[in-house]
């Protein structure tokens, strides 16, 4: 099998991994002209999209995980490549311009050590042999020895643990050859390594960064029965305890039959898309989990975003006197977001805001203008019914459900 259909396969069977948001660039004809084939986009904190080469150093795995299309037990054909191809690939496609980064995964193959020393290998070479100082983000292998997993960050800017699943049963159901703490233990250990690189560049700047980018996971959505209150309760914990930059969710595909796994129609991306907005809510608005879900209401609502159903669940609270509120409680408006309300706060200083004047300063009016007063006027229904909300909200149709990027140009411009 030549290189080219070896790429082929493994970049396939990388596209089911969430952590970059597109994949696909065929820009055909000139310099720099490329196939789709591995090549993917992500987005950077500054908002330029990066172009990673996205891919596998193999597909053969040992574990035979019910929702992967890499499973043991799947037909289908099987490739990998070695350290050596991994880096003198990267770096080609480097040097010609074509990306500027690599996305590093791996069935595993033998055993987790053996996976990881391979994975090693190849960033290890690109880095020193190659000097690539381009972005690299490593998969870690779960059963990997704390040696090995150490090594990671030294080389990758961002590591991960793909923690997959919810629950324990959902795990001993689904990838029987995968535990809970198998999986935590090395997110722990690489939490402790970012840490301790954090404290020790305070005081010696030129000490050398580990995993610079932090660490995330990926969660598939839809595969076992557990309702978006566990789910986000995970996602909550993560990163209180394990500090991790961003939670991944994954609406379920089918990718091959098997009797554990649900019937579904098509692959719940409304649901996803919700998960995103809570998440977001969590890490940038000052929501807790149990304010958007509790045990009567365990599952987001599917026609209205989270932010809305809460304001609507709390009409109490509203409206709210854009003159006069404090930055967390405009963070809590329907319509507005980070900017938004960053932007309320510099421009009330020269003077009192109208409801127009809210427009103007990236405000969502068509959401926001139920839930605020502006120098004492309102424009929403005289009746504050959260029903006769909804239907004015459901004459404005909602975009189609997507992926929110990394770093969010929906939730700073209002979109929440």
């Amino acid at each position: 099998m030549d290189l080219e259909q070896r790429i082929e396969i493994l970049s396939a069977g990388a596209k089911y991994d969430a952590s970059c948001a597109s994949s696909g660039s065929d820009r055909a004809g000139g310099h720099g002209a490329n196939v789709a084939s591995g090549i993917c986009h992500t987005w950077a904190a500054d908002g330029r999209c990066i172009s990673l080469l996205k891919i596998l150093m193999t597909n053969a795995c040992v574990y035979d995980c019910a929702y992967c299309v890499n499973r043991s037990s799947a037909d289908t054909p099987r490739a990998a490549l070695t350290p050596d191809e991994i880096a003198s690939l990267t770096f080609e496609f480097y040097r010609r311009n074509y990306i500027e980064g690599l996305f590093l995964s791996s069935g595993v193959v033998v055993s987790p050590d053996r996976t990881m020393e391979l994975m090693l290998e190849a960033v290890r070479k690109l880095r020193q042999e190659k000097r690539f100082t381009g972005y690299i983000h490593m998969k870690v292998i779960p059963g990997a020895s704390r040696e090995l997993i150490d090594q990671a960050g030294l080389y990758a800017d961002r590591v991960s643990v793909n923690i997959e699943l919810p629950t324990s049963g959902s795990l001993a159901l689904l990838a029987p050859g995968k535990t809970k703490e198998g999986i935590l233990r090395p997110m722990s250990r690489l939490a402790e390594k970012i840490s301790a690189s954090r404290d020790e560049r305070r005081t010696i700047k030129s000490s050398p960064a580990y995993a610079p980018a932090g660490q995330s996971t990926q969660l598939i959505v839809g595969a076992t029965p557990e309702t978006d209150l566990q789910i986000m309760r995970l996602s909550d914990a993560l990163y209180k305890k394990m500090s991790l930059k961003r939670v991944y969710y994954s609406a379920f595909v089918p990718v091959s039959p098997d009797n554990r796994l649900p019937a579904l129609l098509e692959p719940p991306l409304k649901r996803e898309h919700r998960l995103y907005q809570a998440d977001w809510l969590l890490r940038f608005y000052g929501f807790s989990v149990d304010e958007l879900l509790n045990e009567k209401c365990p599952c987001l609502d599917l026609t209205f975003d989270p932010k809305t159903m809460w304001a609507l669940n709390n009409l109490e609270k509203f409206p709210l006197e854009v003159n006069a509120a404090d930055y967390s409680e405009l963070l809590r408006v329907p319509g507005i977001g980070v900017v938004s309300a960053k932007k309320i706060l510099r421009a009330r200083r020269a003077g009192r805001l109208s409801l127009e004047d809210l427009g103007r300063l990236g405000v969502v009016m068509k959401r926001a203008v139920y839930f605020v007063t502006a120098g004492g006027k309102y424009n929403g229904l005289k009746r504050d019914s959260a029903e006769a909300i909804k239907v004015r909200l459901l004459e404005k149709k909602e975009p189609a459900a997507q992926q929110l990027p990394l770093f969010g140009t929906a939730a700073a411009q209002g979109e929440l």
